[in-house]
């Protein structure tokens, strides 16, 4: 059979598993020196600590939204950049950083009185300093992806985590409380900032005229909209929990959060990271995205799936060995917010398809979406308490993933019975698997949280694996091969028109 691959195309599948491989192996690595250094830390730290943490967080996110970066991703779909477009968009980021600084500083105190705690206006003063690194780390980065250049942006993520791992732990252990949670992100950022800056070899001027610069401001204001709805959206629950719980309550709720969050937060951006411009590339060149949008999901759902229902059924070993005995009422927040997870990840990767088609349009109606369902929801659930936020989680997840899919299948041209037959293969292994571990789990006897926690991990992952070995094995061979940019043997249980090469799962 003549191959239906071009040079460019194939010259785009090396890139992208390139890109992917770097991109994911420095994730990787950044991710356990964060959580190595987070474990350590939690243990010195104190819940009410992480509170007040959670608390001065909500107003550097509301205003990072403004940050500009969306203008510097415009440059990764455009089809032509020269020294004038890069440095009108580096005057556009240094004026918003100077600009969200100062704002932040003007709203400490005010942030202070809502939350009735003096500390946050000194902690927030600090972060400000934050956005006077964003200029220097979004456009290279913008610069680094249009070119699906990766590796040197890894070596500077590792370096990076580093620094702000080491920082964090030293104050920590010295006693300086809450400052080690206020001062590590910053180390972190400005060494990456200054890392990428030499990467990319950043010597352009900025530009302040801003003439010639509607495309960049169209597209990066669509962007920026969207972002203030995803700010709404995924700040909403600390923002209204501030106001009702105390500092130790919402410390178990945020740390919680934020176990549950780190698959779709750490294992996700590599994906969205290098589908963007690789989508963007196959779009330029006429091909459906399709069957990499289909494979994308599958690919998550296949990885994240299995990972949060394994968290949800061992919380509160998991939460013990992992954090200590104070942390044990964060266990039961842990395993009801798992539960919600799976469909936030389907949801997020699926932007990066419309957003690369150079329909912006779609983002912004989810976005919207979500700006509007999780507020709402968390504004009922908060009566109730922590659980009251979990069980809003159960309505807000699947119901923003269903308008998410409403408009995004039409315009990748995937139907949902497809996207279903793809995605029901891992819900079958995952129902085997909490079957094996809840069996497993009761007849054992008494033991220590870090002895059932490695009995009950192993019997779920070989339940899990066994069932897709067994019930789906060309799944399994397609999706490794795919990772190894070869092509599977057919089988029976194979469609006959499915290939696996990178030219056609850029983002997976």
């Amino acid at each position: 059979m003549e191959s239906s691959e071009t040079p460019a195309t194939t010259d785009l599948a090396g890139r992208v598993r390139s890109a992917l491989a770097w991109r994911w192996g420095s994730q990787v690595a950044a991710q356990f020196i964060t959580w190595a250094s987070t474990i350590a830390v939690v243990r010195l730290l104190s819940p009410s600590d992480y509170g007040l943490f959670a608390m001065s967080q909500v107003v550097v996110t509301a205003l990072a939204f403004l940050n500009g970066y969306s203008f510097a991703t415009s440059l990764i779909q455009a089809r032509e950049v020269d020294a004038r477009r890069i440095g009108q968009v580096f005057g556009l980021l240094l004026l918003f950083a100077g600009g969200l600084a100062l704002a932040q500083v003007l709203i400490a105190p005010l942030a202070a009185d809502y939350y009735n705690q003096p500390m946050v206006a000194h902690i927030l003063r600090v972060q400000a300093l934050l956005f006077l690194t964003t200029p220097f780390i979004a456009l290279p980065t913008a610069l680094l992806q249009r070119r699906l250049e990766f590796r040197s942006q890894a070596y500077v993520s590792t370096a990076s985590a580093i620094i702000s791992a080491v920082t964090a732990f030293v104050l920590a252990w010295f006693g300086f409380g809450i400052w080690a949670l206020v001062w590590a992100p910053l180390a972190g950022f400005v060494s990456r900032a200054i890392g990428l800056t030499i990467a990319a070899r950043l010597l352009v001027k900025p530009v302040f005229n801003f003439r010639g610069a509607r495309e960049i401001i169209s597209f990066g204001g669509a962007l920026t909209l969207c972002q203030m709805f995803w700010i709404i959206q995924s700040q909403s629950d600390i923002f209204i929990a501030g106001r009702s719980f105390g500092a130790h309550e919402l410390g178990l709720y945020s740390e919680a959060l934020f176990l549950t969050l780190i698959i779709t937060g750490r294992f996700l951006p590599p994906i969205n990271d290098v589908a963007f411009p690789a989508y963007a590339e196959l779009h330029q060149q006429g091909k459906s995205l399709a069957p990499s949008f289909l494979r994308t999901m599958r690919t998550v759902a296949l990885v994240t799936t299995p990972l949060y229902v394994g968290l949800a059924l061992t919380a509160e070993p998991a939460v013990i060995t992992l954090f200590g005995p104070k942390w044990a009422d964060m266990a039961p927040i842990a395993a009801g917010l798992s539960l919600a997870m799976p469909a936030m990840a389907l949801q997020i990767v699926c932007s990066p398809a419309t957003n690369a088609m150079g329909d912006a349009r779609i983002y912004v109606i989810t976005s919207a979406a979500g700006a509007i369902i999780m507020p709402a929801t968390f504004l009922i659930g908060i009566a109730y308490g922590p659980t009251g936020l979990v069980h809003a989680w159960w309505v807000a997840a699947p119901l923003l993933l269903a308008v998410t899919l409403a408009v995004t299948l039409p315009a990748v041209r995937v139907s949902l019975g497809k996207l279903i037959a793809e995605l029901l293969p891992v819900a079958i292994a995952c129902g085997v698997m909490a079957l094996a571990v809840t069996a497993v789990e009761r007849m054992a006897p008494p033991m220590a949280p870090i002895l059932l926690l490695a009995l009950l991990v192993p019997v779920g992952g070989l339940a899990y694996c066994g069932t897709l070995w067994f019930g789906w094995r060309s799944v399994v061979r397609e999706t490794w091969a795919m990772l190894r940019q070869r092509t599977p043997q057919p089988s029976v249980s194979a469609p006959a028109d499915r290939t696996t090469t990178m030219q056609d799962a850029p983002a997976e």
